[in-house]
């Protein structure tokens, strides 16, 4: 299954901010200051975000719990319910836009709105076609054993396992092959 650009912007999105979360092996949460907020707004490449206040970092900091269900849900009813409620709580006016060099694409919210808002209706219109695509199996959990990551397996054949192949991945995999040489002996 391949999701628009848009789309895959968004879940990129969504897995970076709900990745931000305090996990089972750090309690450091990464949206905690404004500045993280800013860096996140930056990286993430959104358009037309004027100056970001205290309540912006609280309203985004107060999504995060909303999202995080959905990457361990394992029905799709389930899934749907809790993004309907997530997509209520935004303002939707879709519209065609093509800015900072970026082809034509679907806005959901209102210029002008808040980047809670604009969170809220972007991942929530891309779960939402994820999930009615029947795509579920798609948003997961990191399977390294000290990670709980959320990650969207974009990959032709679903395989994506490790929320970063460089680090989680390569890591289960050196212990692994440092196990079969400790077992023969080498």
């Amino acid at each position: 299954m391949t999701f628009s650009h848009d789309t895959e912007q968004a879940l990129g999105t969504l897995v970076r901010l709900v990745n931000t979360l305090p996990g089972p092996n750090s309690q450091v949460d990464t949206m905690g200051a404004l500045e993280e907020l800013e860096k996140f707004v930056q990286e993430r490449e959104f358009s037309a975000v004027g100056i970001l206040t205290d309540k912006d970092l609280t309203d985004v900091r107060e999504l995060r719990p909303l999202f995080a269900p959905v990457f361990t849900t394992d029905s799709d009813a389930a899934a749907a319910a809790m993004i309907n409620a997530i997509i209520a709580r935004g303002t939707t006016t879709p519209r065609l836009t093509n800015h900072d060099g970026h082809p034509w694409h679907i806005h959901y919210s209102r210029d002008g709105s808040s980047l809670a808002c604009r969170i809220t209706v972007e991942c929530g219109i891309a779960l939402a076609q994820v999930i009615s695509a029947g795509e579920r199996e798609r948003l997961r959990r990191c399977e390294a054993p000290d990670c709980d990551d959320a990650l969207i397996d974009l990959s032709r054949n679903r395989s994506k396992r490790y929320c970063d192949a460089r680090t989680c991945g390569n890591r289960l995999h050196v212990a692994a092959y440092r196990e079969r040489r400790k077992a023969s002996g080498e």
